[in-house]
């Protein structure tokens, strides 16, 4: 099952949601708002190297200047 993430128009809140089979969020989890908009999720990945060490770790083109997250909901931009 595929996570998505979501913002709410309004109190400004970025969630992720578990979607299962086509169900999203009714309301949001901060404020119970009603006005959900689902976001484009940037594509996270790891390379390792031959000892199995991280050598890239990459979250797309992130939002955040340096950010090392492989999930940028983690940091709530």
């Amino acid at each position: 099952m595929p996570i998505f993430e979501f913002h709410c128009s309004k109190c400004n809140h970025h969630f992720e949601y578990l979607v299962m089979g086509g169900d999203a969020p009714k309301k949001c989890p901060e404020c119970n708002g009603k006005k959900i908009v689902k976001l484009m999720s940037a594509c996270g990945f790891l390379s390792k190297g031959s000892g199995g060490e991280t050598v890239r770790a990459a979250a797309g083109s992130s939002g955040c200047g340096g950010c090392s997250s492989t999930n940028c909901g983690s940091c709530g931009h």
